[in-house]
This record gives C-alpha cells, structure tokens and sequence, in this order.
C-alpha cells in the first residue's frame, strides 16, 4: 500500500527549452534531417552549461532551511537529439550527489510538423497558421497545439502521480527541484494547462528563448507562482496580461482567490446578460 504522508510536492518546477539547434540558425536543414535529430550548435552547447551553472546557483542561493541544504533535482526530458544534448550540458553544473534520476518522456517531445519539411512550403504554411490561430491549426501530416496539450495533460497527470507515490525516492529531509527540458511551443501549452489559461491568453505568450527557464515555485497559498523568481515587467514580456501577470503575484503570499472563485473571472466572457439575482428573490 502507498503511503501518501510521504507526499513531498516538489519545491520548484522549472521549465526550460533546448539551447540554439542547427534549425534555428538554418530552417533549410530540416528538409534534410528529421525534426527528432536535428543538433544543437556550438552556442548551443554553450548556452546549456552557462544555464546548467545558473540553475544550480538559483536553486543552492534560494533553498532554506534543513530541506534546503538536502536539495535534488530530478530531470525530465524530451527525446529529441537538441533536448538531450541540453541535457548533458546542464548537468555539467551539477554533482552526482544532488540529481535523484532523469527520465525521457516522449509526451514532452516538439510539436510534429510533418516529416522532411520544405522550407518555403513550411513558410507558407507557417502564414496561414498565423491567419488561422495558432492553438488549432493543424500541420499537415502534423500535429496542433491542441494535439499537443493532449499529450502534454497525461504528461502532467503522470508527472503528478510520480511526485504523490514518490516514485522520485525523494528522502523526506531533502527539497525537491523537477526540471522539464523540452521545446518552445510544448512548455507554453504546459503552462496553459497548468495554470487554466485560456485559448485567448495562449495565444497571446511569446516563445521561450534558447536555454531561457521560467522558475514556479510554491507560495505562501500553496500553489506555484512565477512572482517569487521573476518580476511583473519579464511576465509582461513574455506576453501575459495584467490579469494573469496579478494572479501569479496573489499566489506569492496566499491571497489568491480560490480555484472555484476564480471561475467568476471569465463570466463576463459568456454570460454577458446575467441579472444579479432572481427574480423570486
């Protein structure tokens, strides 16, 4: 029988994209390589030790406490040859000690845009994406974003049964650091599902950069919150409005509104008309 007292909910999410690939410098070389083996470059590369340093330095500065000391990290990654490649790098600013396991996850991978991809037909396609939303459109021989948050919801319901049966060995001295290494568009419909963003609002979020991680982090209310390592005017420039950027701030110190509350937020979106009691009333 699983002994749920042992729960221990990771301190930190962070989710980070690959560094700089061969496709991001050249879009002409996916016509010759598959989109799962493309590389990272030589910048790429060293855009994922100089982040795997910076990400060891957050979490050893920011934990506390006797857990804090007993920190770990342990890694999801997607298979791509530019996400493990990442991997590795960032690893190299870790010791043996502190990583309890890595785990490639396939749920986790890049959005499919079809097999070999020609670059003009893909220029084109990538227009008409733009014209139609980019939450539902549908690559040919590929996948939409929708598609993508499907998988990325199982992705996450696992990821959360792994952390309720500790299936991540976590000793119950020690503070929990889950890293997501993956791909642009797959970490935003993440943080879609994760924090019930609208359609409306994914399509309004800005693309990760290279090796760019965003930190959650749990707050004073229990939930996880992107204020505690990132400012009001970084949330603005990855696109998120006033009212998410607000919600992720009440999060901090416990005043956010409960989860059932918070559906009063889109009301207006829907029931326009409501009269504000009942006529019997």
């Amino acid at each position: 029988m699983v002994n749920h007292e042992k729960k221990m909910p990771p301190k930190r999410i962070i989710l980070m994209r690959h560094g700089e690939s061969a496709g991001n410098v050249d879009a002409g070389a996916y016509a010759t390589t598959p989109d799962h083996k493309i590389p990272l470059t030589e910048e790429g590369r060293a855009q994922a030790r100089e982040a795997g340093k910076k990400m060891r330095a957050l979490i050893s500065t920011q934990s506390g406490g006797a857990c804090g000391e007993n920190w770990r990290v342990y890694f999801y990654v997607s298979p791509y040859e530019r996400t493990r490649t990442t991997l590795r790098e960032v690893g190299k600013g870790f010791s043996k000690k502190r990583v309890i396991g890595v785990r490639e996850e396939c749920r986790i991978r890049e959005q499919d845009f079809g097999n070999f991809q020609v670059e003009e037909r893909m220029r084109i396609v990538k227009e008409t994406r733009e014209r139609f939303g980019r939450f539902f459109y549908r690559f040919p021989e590929g996948e939409s974003a929708a598609d993508v948050y499907d998988r990325v919801s199982s992705f996450l319901e696992s990821m959360w049964r792994d952390v309720d049966m500790n299936r991540h060995q976590v000793d119950p001295s020690s503070e929990l650091n889950l890293v997501i290494v993956s791909h642009g568009l797959t970490s935003r419909v993440f943080l879609t599902k994760w924090f019930k963003w609208t359609v409306e609002e994914f399509e309004r979020l800005n693309n990760f950069g290279n090796c760019e991680f965003r930190v959650m982090e749990l707050g004073a209310s229990g939930e996880y919150t992107f204020g505690i390592h990132h400012t009001e005017e970084e949330m603005l420039g990855w696109g998120m409005s006033k009212e998410m950027i607000d919600d992720q701030m009440d999060r901090v110190d416990g005043c956010r509104v409960t989860s059932n509350d918070s559906c009063s937020l889109h009301l207006h979106e829907y029931f326009d008309l409501l009269d504000v009691t009942d006529d019997e009333e």
